[in-house]
């Protein structure tokens, strides 16, 4: 269910009513008496942005000095209710110059009711893109003395992008060199256990497009998913190419995809927005290649001594190679003394956070680094606590690696003017958080 929003108010930090609008007539006037009676004069204002008081539910978000609440009186979608009110703050900046405070709203009451009346029809959100607005609201805000100038002019043929299915693109782009940009971005979430056996891992990846063509073009996206696969070869009556196919999980789409045909042809197919935007996010939870091995070895001697021997296998290719790799091994609070000893890379102790802190700088593939230090321990006559071993954590980036083996098979371009295209493809892989007990 969307919103169904029955009041929007505007209040500074006082509680003083700025701005509202009331949608519906199942609310009295007087909720913003109760919003600051039994929220804003109580220590709770910042434990919980939802709260029920009577009948009704207060969604509220404040944004630098001023607080925006929702009214609702029947059970609504409050993920949708919160990105309502960022959408709407974005619009307002967009107006404002980049500003958006209790001196932004003063100085354009008058254009923030007329956007109000346009972005949310009796309680439901409308149209909220800046770029859509501005077409038939070409009131400027008063801008700050700090803010930017405006570099996007009004664009003509408002009619056709306001009724049309592109209103995420403008007409009339014109660009020297036509070239897109795209990023396969994943985060690798591994728990494992001290004997090696993978207790949790999955990777969260999306897909990143920065977009400069001219014109309206038509972009048709291949990867290499095995349902996509198999309905290509359907459609085109042969066998499917040998190759690894991967299964996507959990997969969001921006709204520019044309959904009917994802449907229907199990291709992604869409006119992108101008600029960089996010076109998908998927998850992956089968297949998962790996692209470090981590082998820990800690022994306790006594109650004064730890040994501990960290060995790390990078698992890609050997012409390939990690940034930024940075192993945090847990040790006891009472550590007194650290001798290290490295194969490659850099290592400290940092009693800040309890842990040896092992840098490589560059990690190139097939190799086996290894760390090993004596860890020495204050004595203390108290009875001695077990040692309850935190996981060994790392962060890493891999370029031009996926662990979900994602690929791009294709990424057609047409447009009717029939201009060429140059297309970059980019991978990489980072740490989500990537654990290994020991």
């Amino acid at each position: 269910m969307p919103v169904a929003a029955s009041a929007i108010y505007f209040l500074n930090l006082r509680g003083d009513v700025l701005i509202n609008r009331l949608y519906r007539d199942d609310v009295g006037g007087n909720m913003v008496d109760a919003f600051r009676m039994h929220i804003m004069q109580t220590k709770e204002l910042g434990t919980c942005p939802v709260r029920q008081i009577g009948g009704c539910s207060f969604f509220y978000m404040r944004i630098s000095n001023v607080y925006i609440v929702i009214v609702v009186s029947s059970n609504a979608n409050v993920a949708c209710a919160f990105k309502f009110v960022v959408e709407a703050v974005a619009l307002f900046k967009s107006y404002f110059g980049g500003a958006f405070d209790e001196d932004a709203i003063r100085n354009n009451f008058v254009l923030i009711y007329e956007l109000l009346d346009e972005i949310m029809d009796f309680g439901y959100p409308q149209n909220l893109s800046p770029e859509i607005l501005k077409l038939y609201i070409t009131q400027e805000g008063v801008r700050s003395p700090f803010s930017s100038k405006p570099t996007d002019k009004p664009v003509p043929n408002a009619t056709l992008q306001v009724t049309g299915a592109v209103g995420w693109r403008r007409e009339g782009l014109v660009y020297k060199k036509n070239e897109v940009f795209l990023d396969i971005v994943e985060s690798v979430n591994l728990l494992m256990s001290s004997k090696g056996s993978v207790l949790r891992c999955d990777v969260t990846g999306k897909i990143l497009m920065k977009c400069f063509l001219s014109g309206m073009p038509d972009l048709k996206l291949g990867l290499n998913d095995k349902i996509g696969l198999e309905k290509e070869s359907q459609l085109k009556s042969r066998p499917t190419k040998s190759g690894k196919t991967i299964e996507l999980d959990d997969v969001t789409f921006h709204q520019c995809v044309n959904l009917t045909r994802f449907n229907s042809e199990k291709t992604v197919s869409f006119v992108p927005p101008d600029g960089e935007f996010e076109l998908m996010k998927y998850r992956i939870t089968e297949g998962v290649n790996l692209p470090f091995r981590v082998l820990p070895t800690i022994k306790e001697l006594g109650r004064t001594r730890i040994e501990v021997n960290v060995k790390i296998k990078s698992v890609f290719g050997a012409k390939m190679f990690a940034l930024g790799v940075v192993i945090k091994i847990p040790v006891p609070k009472q550590t007194a003394k650290t001798n290290f000893q490295v194969t490659s890379g850099r290592a400290k102790y940092n009693a800040a956070i309890d842990c040896l802190v092992w840098k490589i700088r560059k990690f190139p593939g097939q190799t086996e680094p290894t760390l090993s230090a004596e860890v020495e321990l204050i004595s203390t006559m108290t009875e001695k606590k077990s040692w309850t071993r935190p996981p060994i954590q790392m962060e890493f980036q891999v370029p031009m690696f996926t662990a979900s083996g994602l690929r791009v098979r294709f990424l057609k371009v047409w447009e009717k003017s029939g201009y060429n295209t140059v297309e970059w493809v980019r991978y990489i892989t980072k740490a989500g958080s990537y654990e290994i007990r020991c």
